[in-house]
């Protein structure tokens, strides 16, 4: 699948796809054009061979490869050594990259031709491989130990030519003008829509990017849905925030109640103490558990709602009226 599919904007492309108009090369474009507005169709589909406008590249390494496109490109292979799952893992980079062009037409059944512009920014340009190399690094001794301490293993370069040949049939989807010069030329649409060049076939590149459109909306869809599920847990967090701050003041100003009919300091022989501060009398139930053990300020310090007792959670807390 090529390196296009990647893309967010092949949402946008599925609708431009089905209302695209498929033209086939030939002399009836021109009038097809003379009769429309501005000499211009902003989204149409061609197919056609690709021949060079002018003196084509050739290859490095084959002369007999002959094309419109050329791309060199020197790749480095290592190996990484990953920390955190402790193994060795493949690693490549682009060390070189190297691209050629020349003009090049698209030519239909009866020799019309159709110029094409700016191919360097189309999508799905596959080339083909004409030309690749491994070559293959050798380590000595001081080499293997350094690698241990730098984390990296170089394995060696491989080198690649890619070439669109000349006779190759490509699918372009993009605008089409015929310009003052009586010329017909394909280009990048202005109206932002994606410009494609590529030997896959029409109805090839439509079913993948309706396959692209359909994950893209999978994935809109389930970002919403997780997105709201977050909204959702955050408010209520936020709801059991305020309901818990709530029965904290309602319990507070319970027990501030109560500390007003609290017996004097004279009168406390006979009331059980607070086990942590052992100052105040013990004026709050703790519960699931049931233990009376504490007063309401020495609660409300606990760094953990722990009952001091036996270690259950404090589920709530409730005033203990003395009579």
């Amino acid at each position: 699948m090529h390196d296009l599919l990647i893309s967010q904007s092949y949402l946008l492309c599925a609708p431009c796809f089905q209302n695209a108009p498929r033209l086939p090369i030939d002399k009836k474009l021109k009038d097809i054009l003379k009769v429309t507005p501005g000499a211009c169709l902003q989204y149409v589909v061609i197919e056609g061979g690709v021949k060079p406008a002018g003196k084509p590249l050739i290859s490095w390494y084959n002369i007999e490869n002959v094309g419109v496109l050329r791309r060199f490109m020197v790749k480095e292979h290592r190996l990484l050594w990953n920390g955190f799952l402790r193994t060795w893992t493949d690693n490549e980079r682009l060390l070189h990259e190297n691209v050629e062009a020349v003009p090049f037409l698209l030519v239909g059944l009866d020799n019309t031709e159709i110029r094409v512009l700016s191919p360097l920014q189309a999508a799905g340009l596959d080339m083909e491989v004409t030309y690749e190399k491994f070559h293959q690094v050798s380590h000595n001794l001081g080499d293997l130990m350094g690698q241990y301490f730098t984390g990296e293993k170089p394995k060696g370069q491989l080198e690649i030519e890619e070439m669109l040949k000349v006779g190759t049939n490509l699918t372009g989807v993009g605008e089409l003008n015929l310009d003052t010069d009586g010329t017909l030329s394909l280009r990048p649409p202005s109206n932002g829509s994606q410009y494609f060049l590529t030997p896959a076939d029409f109805d090839t590149l439509q079913g993948e990017n309706e396959d692209i459109a359909f994950w893209w909306k999978v994935l809109a869809i389930t970002s919403a849905l997780a997105g709201a599920a977050i909204i959702f847990w955050a408010g209520l967090r936020y709801y059991r925030h305020l309901k818990d701050l709530r029965e904290q003041e309602r319990e507070r100003r319970e027990f501030n109640r109560l500390q007003i009919n609290i017996p004097d300091q004279d009168n406390l022989q006979d009331v059980a103490m607070c086990v942590i501060c052992l100052s105040q009398p013990r004026n709050c139930v703790l519960l699931d558990c049931g233990h009376v053990c504490c007063c309401h300020t020495c609660y409300q310090a606990l760094p953990q709602q722990y009952c001091p007792i036996c270690r259950q959670r404090i589920v709530r807390v409730l005033p203990l009226y003395q009579v």
